[in-house]
């Protein structure tokens, strides 16, 4: 796991079963020099999946809100769905 993964999980896990919203992450892992770079932060959610996760294509424990940003799911159970607003 590189340093920023592991920033990037700690933040996460910090504040488990809490929506981060992208902002907060990009500024708590990269700095507030970072709030227009959201690619980074995806890239490093996708690289941090692949390491931490059973099936990474149907996380469990990093999960996406959609429109917000991430939430860790530290329960063993599958997460109940996000639904977004439509």
């Amino acid at each position: 796991m590189t340093p920023t993964e592991y920033d990037l999980l700690k933040a996460l896990a910090t504040h488990a079963g809490k929506i981060m919203t992208r902002r907060m992450l990009l500024d708590q892992v990269w700095g507030a020099g970072y709030m227009a770079e959201s690619h980074c932060l995806h890239v490093s959610i996708g690289q941090l999946r692949r390491k931490i996760e059973p099936d990474p294509l149907h996380p469990r424990y990093i999960l996406t809100v959609p429109g917000v940003g991430y939430r860790f799911n530290s329960n063993q159970e599958a997460p109940a769905p996000i639904l977004s607003k439509s």
